[in-house]
């Protein structure tokens, strides 16, 4: 594992800890391994910059998460006694809450790292690729679930049929989904590796597609001889990587799977995967108890969820979908869903380098929609960069036919959108889409 990270008392995580600060605790993942470690029997509490779905999941379940980092009282909330601090990859070694474990001589290491060790110890299923990794860790962990085979997992969403985007197991199987920024994927041990697919994304990291493969080909030798490597062998994108593969290929795309609530044929897609998986690691389980848990799974937090109506009967849904490819499929699966209604997407760009850099894909992919209202560029962890902005993306979108608006807060799309279902009514079918906080919105315009 990597070691020698700036700011900090750097080293392995060691599992024997048992006290445990979480700093950006409400993460999609850091919560997860925050109710994994609870779940074991260890101390865990932490912080985050803000409530969230997450953050109130974990008090649900009596995990003291602080909000606000930037405070006088950050520095202080740290307990005496704290044997392990697990950051995000969000938080900078300058944060308060780093500095001061660092002056308290308390261990750091990173989510991805703390996650590893946890890979390391138990039977692991890794779930990687570049779209549909968290529906597809979701179905498999669904399946594993209703056959009685009890596994921990943790998936990069809430799982409506979890409950939570961790499942306390009792045995040493571990379900997680793996993320190849930074080569995180790289610190897991899977027995079992699933790769849904490969395209170029990531591109602050990743300067080439080839680049992302190398990733991609490094997690593949690692899969022991033992192992089963679930993909596409087929696709030109997944073939280069495979050469030099240890343990067998299976293809999922020859999986049959029953008929599912979630739309698109990109989701029977990520059932394929997580039903090849399940089998896999697996071969006793019965092909109709899979089938039974994939026909009833109910689908994740912000992955096509319906987020009720606005006043005017307009339906609103919301969904994840941050790189073009995803836009259009879900755009896509939309119309087939509902043929004949006017779909009107509110797209919140995720990154500067992402939105510079599949520009003209994101333009192609939402002028698939009737109309596009755009939010300000989500920076996360990027500084803006000259010249890119989502009012020349608009530009773009209208230059191929499709009415777009770029606005200049969440506030005045809620607006924009509220002023479209009074006009439209309930003709038409709203999507909010991105990686940011463009949820807020879909649940501001439902409330009434």
């Amino acid at each position: 594992m990597a070691t020698g990270q700036v700011g900090g008392t750097h080293s392995d995580p060691s599992m024997d800890d048992n006290k445990i600060y979480f700093v950006g605790i409400g993460g999609i993942g850091m919560s997860a391994l925050a109710q994994l470690f609870e779940h074991q029997g260890k101390h865990v509490m932490g912080s985050d910059r803000e409530e969230s779905p997450t953050t109130k999941l974990l008090a649900k379940k009596g995990i003291k998460v602080w909000i606000g980092q930037d405070d006088a009282s950050a520095s202080r909330r740290i307990p005496a006694d704290t044997e392990l601090l697990i950051y995000s990859d969000a938080v900078p070694a300058d944060n308060k809450e780093r500095v001061r474990a660092h002056e308290m001589k308390i261990k750091q290491t990173s989510y991805f790292e703390a996650l590893g060790a946890v890979s390391a110890s138990m039977r692991t299923i890794a779930v990687a690729g570049t779209h549909g990794k968290t529906t597809t860790t979701g179905m498999l962990a669904a399946i594993l679930k209703h056959a009685g085979k009890e596994p921990t997992a943790i998936v990069g969403s809430i799982v409506r049929d979890l409950g939570s985007n961790f499942l306390p197991g009792k045995n040493d199987i571990f379900v997680v989904e793996a993320c190849e920024y930074r080569d995180h994927l790289l610190e897991l041990l899977p027995e079992v590796l699933v790769i849904t697919n490969i395209e170029l994304d990531h591109t602050d990291f990743f300067p080439s597609l080839s680049a992302l493969q190398s990733t991609f080909r490094a997690a593949v030798e690692r899969v022991p001889k033992n192992g089963v490597i679930v993909t596409i062998p087929t696709d030109p994108n997944i073939a280069l990587i495979l050469s030099r593969a240890k343990a067998s290929i299976l293809d999922y795309t020859k999986t049959e799977v029953p008929k599912l609530s979630l739309i698109g044929e990109f989701n029977a897609m990520n059932a394929r995967a997580a039903k090849a998986a399940a089998r896999a690691a697996f071969p006793d389980i019965a092909e109709s108890v899979i089938d039974e848990a994939l026909a009833n799974f109910k689908g994740s937090w912000r992955r096509f969820e319906f987020k009720g109506e606005t006043p005017q009967g307009i339906l609103v849904y919301d969904d994840y979908a941050h790189h073009p490819t995803a836009v259009a499929k879900t755009i896509e699966a939309a119309r087939e869903k509902f043929p004949g209604k006017k779909i009107i997407v509110a797209f919140h760009p995720h990154l500067y380098s992402r939105t510079r850099d599949f520009m003209d894909g994101f333009a192609r992919a939402l002028s698939h929609a009737d109309e596009v209202v755009l939010a300000p560029i989500y920076a996360a962890r990027e500084k803006p960069i000259p010249g890119i902005s989502s009012d020349l993306l608009a530009e773009k979108i209208n230059s191929l036919g499709t009415p777009a608006k770029a606005l200049v807060s969440l506030a005045e799309v809620r607006d924009a959108l509220l002023a479209v279902s009074y006009k439209l009514q309930a003709t038409s079918l709203i999507i909010t889409m991105g990686a940011g906080d463009i949820y807020k919105v879909a649940e501001q315009i439902t409330e009434g």
